[in-house]
C-alpha cells in the first residue's frame, strides 16, 4: 500500500503549487486530479458538447481516455494520447471541468484511475474531494483554503503577469460562483473531512503552507 496524502479545497487555494512543493519534499509523485477533470473538459468543449447536456457527456464518457506521465520531472496530461498540458489552465477550461464534474458518469471515469494509482504508489493527490470520497483512508488530509479576496488577488496576478487583461471584481465573483456550485452539487461536494486538519493560508508564505502540511506526515 502506498502513503497517500490528501489535500482539499475550494478553487485558487493553492491547492496544485502546495501539493507539487509537498510532493518534491517527500519524493511522493503528485497527483493533479483538477488537471485530470479538466482534460476531460477539453473533450467535451472541443467537441461543442454543452455542460448541460449530461445524458450526451454520460455516453461519450467511455470514449475519454485521460492519463497522467511524468517527463523529467514534470507531470504531463494526455487526452487521448494527445498531449494536452499546455491548455488546463485556460479559464473556459476550468469553467468547464467544475460543471462537468458534478455529473456522476464523468466522475465514475475518472475515479478507478486515481484510486489504482493510490494503491500501488506513495501519493500526494489534491481536488474537492479527495479525503471525502477518493482516498477516504489517506493516511494525512488538509483541507486548505483561503479568503476569497486573497484567492481572486492570486488569481488576478497569475494572469496579469502572464500578460492578459482581467478585472478583480469579476474574478472575485466567478471564484465566489465557483464555490457555492462546489458545495452544493450533489454528487461529492466541497467540504472539509472530519479528520482533515484545516490550513488557512491567507496570510501564509508558500514554504509555511509546506512545512506545516509535511509536519502532519510520519
Amino acid at each position: 500500500m502506498g502513503y497517500n496524502i490528501a489535500i482539499d479545497g475550494p478553487a485558487g487555494a493553492g491547492k496544485s503549487t502546495i501539493a507539487k512543493l509537498v510532493a518534491k519534499e517527500k519524493g511522493y509523485i503528485y497527483v493533479d486530479t483538477g488537471a485530470m477533470y479538466r482534460g476531460m473538459a477539453i473533450y467535451f468543449l472541443e467537441k461543442n458538447i454543452s455542460p448541460e447536456d449530461t445524458e450526451v457527456i454520460a455516453a461519450d464518457c467511455k470514449n475519454v481516455k485521460v492519463t497522467i506521465g511524468y517527463e523529467e520531472g514534470g507531470q504531463q496530461v494526455y487526452l487521448n494520447g494527445e498531449n494536452i498540458t499546455g491548455k488546463l489552465r485556460e479559464e473556459a477550461v476550468g469553467n468547464m471541468a467544475s460543471k462537468i464534474s458534478a455529473i456522476p458518469a464523468v466522475r465514475e471515469a475518472l475515479l478507478g484511475l486515481q484510486r489504482d494509482l493510490a494503491k500501488t504508489k506513495d501519493v500526494v493527490m489534491d481536488g474537492r474531494d479527495i479525503g471525502t470520497c477518493v482516498l477516504p483512508d489517506a493516511d494525512v488530509k488538509v483541507f486548505l483554503t483561503a479568503s476569497v479576496q486573497t484567492r481572486a488577488k492570486r488569481r488576478f496576478d497569475e494572469l496579469t503577469e502572464k500578460g492578459e487583461t482581467c478585472d478583480l471584481a469579476e474574478i472575485e465573483k466567478d471564484i465566489e460562483e465557483r464555490d457555492r456550485r462546489d458545495m452544493t452539487r450533489e454528487i461529492a461536494p466541497l467540504r472539509q473531512a472530519e479528520d482533515a486538519t484545516l490550513v488557512d493560508s491567507s496570510d501564509m508564505t508558500i514554504p509555511e503552507v509546506v512545512a506545516a502540511i509535511t509536519a502532519l506526515c510520519h
